[in-house]
């Protein structure tokens, strides 16, 4: 059964599901990652500090990333979302829900929270796919004048992420952002993992 089979992976990697998520948020807050739980009770749901990759248009910016780790993590990828604004194809404007489908065509147990910040979001924000776009005006701006977009893309990281900031700061709090830009999370794993059912 898929229980089975989920459990013996699990065996495989040396650890319970609890376990891995206590693993992979310790290896995350060892990083070089600025990570803050925002209530003890919770400690699945944190916050982390996340950097514009370099030779990027935002590069120089900063964002807060609202991170939830289901219960069925590492099978199931964590929710994942920008809380200051960002200008980009598959980055939803307002609520900062991300579509992430490298991430869920290729998320796999073997990978971690590090890997998210390290690949994932790098690569999301290098590459972006405006053919599958959650912001229809950024998609068809980069699509129409790249270099008009990557001015855009400064304009934005000058407005909502040059700002230094307290990971532990209440929305609000020292920030002007949208009553909305704390929106909702994406789920990064709306597909199963094929590699679960061979």
């Amino acid at each position: 059964s898929r229980k089975t089979r989920k459990r013996k992976t699990m065996a495989a990697l040396g650890t319970s599901p609890t376990r891995r998520r206590e693993h992979d948020l310790m290896r995350l807050m060892m990083s070089d990652y600025e990570v803050h739980i925002t209530d003890d009770a919770s400690p699945f749901d944190f916050s982390v500090k996340f950097p514009g990759p370099e030779d990027t248009p935002y590069e120089g910016g900063v964002w807060k990333v609202h991170v939830t780790l289901p219960k069925e993590y590492p099978f199931r990828s964590p929710s994942i979302g920008f809380v200051n604004r960002l200008f980009h194809p598959n980055v939803d404007d307002l609520s900062g829900s991300v579509c992430l489908d490298v991430i869920n065509q290729t998320w796999s147990p073997m990978f971690d929270l590090v890997n998210v910040f390290d690949v994932f979001l790098p690569q999301l924000l290098r590459y972006s796919n405006p053919s599958d776009p959650l912001n229809g005006e950024a998609a068809a701006l980069l699509m129409r004048d790249p270099e008009a977009y990557a001015a855009r893309v400064r304009e934005y990281v000058k407005s909502y992420a040059s700002e230094d900031f307290r990971l532990d700061q209440s929305e609000g709090e020292g920030e002007e952002e949208d009553e909305e830009s704390d929106g909702e999370l994406s789920e990064l794993s709306d597909i199963e993992d094929d590699s679960l059912d061979e």
